[in-house]
């Protein structure tokens, strides 16, 4: 008897459970993303002349959501603890934010160094901001903005179970 037909069958074997997990990642990729930033599209509104936007907590206790920075889709953690928008050299090279003066900033990890900058637009939902400080970090890993007190400061928050509403009066 010939091994040709079991090494066929092998190979289609190995070829369906290949794409079946390519196909459950597929599946569960958004799920997954989600547990991360479950405010991909915020939940946003326009009351009066305030911008109110409603976050959803993440699975890990911190607040993650995507926006934008001179027109630039960015994904923002907000950081009670961050003087200013503290953005990764890498995220900063990708939409074109340029560093200016040096400084020392505390980090979780430690004293580094940053580099002082300007945005000139940040949006999230209905929230729009302009002229922003922030820094650039260059040994910041990852993809988040830490969104500080240079945005937090121009916005009442509240937090209630499991969500945390931003105002903005203008």
């Amino acid at each position: 008897m010939s091994a040709q037909p079991k090494q066929i069958g092998k190979s289609f074997a190995f070829i369906f459970w290949g794409l079946l997990l390519a196909l459950f990642y597929w599946f569960f990729e958004d799920k997954l993303v989600e547990q991360v930033n479950p405010n991909r599209q915020p939940e946003s509104y326009n009351m009066g002349t305030d911008s109110v936007l409603v976050l959803k907590r993440n699975r890990y206790g911190h607040y993650v959501t995507t926006g934008f920075i001179n027109g630039q889709k960015v994904t923002f953690m907000l950081d009670t603890g961050a003087t200013n928008v503290a953005v990764p050299s890498t995220v900063a090279d990708r939409i074109g934010l340029q560093g200016g003066a040096a400084m020392r900033v505390n980090t979780a990890n430690g004293i580094a160094t940053a580099y002082q900058t300007r945005i000139s637009a940040l949006r999230i939902g209905a929230i729009e901001l302009y002229d922003v400080k922030a820094s650039i970090v260059p040994g910041m890993k990852g993809q988040q903005i830490l969104l500080g007190m240079s945005v937090l400061k121009q916005v009442e928050f509240s937090q209630k179970g499991d969500e945390l509403t931003l105002k903005l009066t203008r």
